[in-house]
Order: C-alpha cells, then sequence, then structure tokens
C-alpha cells in the first residue's frame, strides 16, 4: 500500500522561502516516479518537479531555477524547496507517486497515488 503525507505548507511573504517534505511508504519497491503537483480553486493541476528512482529530475518549464526536487532514499522523503516565491504560487501542493516510471511522453499523465496536500501562501 502507497501512503505519502505532505507537510511543510505555510504562509510566507513574496521572496520568501519554504521547504515541503513528503514522507512516503510503499512506493520504492517499485520503478517508481514521484513527484510535486500543485491546484488553485478553478485551475488545472500542474506538474511542478519528479524525479524517478534513478534521479532523473523532471521540472516545469515555467518554475526552473526556483523550485528544487530532491529526495532522501534512506528515509523515504521528497523535499520540494522553494525560492523567491510569488503570489501565484499560492496553491494546495501535492505529493503524488507514479508505480511505472516516469513517462517521457507526459510526465504528468500516470500518477495515481496522492497525499492529501499542504497550502502555501504567498502574500504580497
Amino acid at each position: 500500500q502507497i501512503h505519502l503525507a505532505e507537510t511543510g505548507g505555510g504562509s510566507v511573504q513574496t521572496g520568501g522561502s519554504l521547504r515541503l517534505s513528503c514522507a512516503g511508504s510503499g512506493y520504492r519497491d517499485y520503478d517508481y516516479c514521484i513527484g510535486w503537483f500543485r491546484q488553485t480553486p478553478g485551475k488545472k493541476r500542474e506538474g511542478v518537479a519528479a524525479i524517478d528512482r534513478d534521479g532523473r529530475l523532471i521540472y516545469a518549464t515555467s518554475l526552473t531555477g526556483r523550485f528544487t526536487i530532491s529526495q532522501d532514499s534512506a528515509k523515504n522523503t521528497l523535499f520540494l524547496d522553494m525560492k523567491n516565491l510569488k503570489p501565484e504560487d499560492t496553491a494546495i501542493y501535492y505529493c503524488a507517486a507514479d508505480l511505472h516510471g516516469c513517462s517521457s511522453a507526459d510526465p504528468w499523465a500516470d500518477f495515481d497515488h496522492w497525499g492529501q496536500g499542504t497550502q502555501v501562501t504567498v502574500s504580497s
């Protein structure tokens, strides 16, 4: 059984930084792809960053440079370091896993295990 739990959300001012964590279990037995998504009310959920078991990184093009994904394999924990945050980064951030590797065709398409989400609010 796959379990994902996000922590680290909160409120920051424009230009601030946050680190999100996702404590996971069960996914490392697979050829996994694990990553972060975000969603705001009325908008489609969007992929932020992902990493596979070989350490290959995938980022949403618009976020390159401000967000960094990493994992602590020994602790089954995924991180998302966010810097220079902007009000448009305000969203619920979700950790998610795809047990069949990161898709080359559409890296955001096949995630089917999700955490409960953590709110990030950036004020101007």
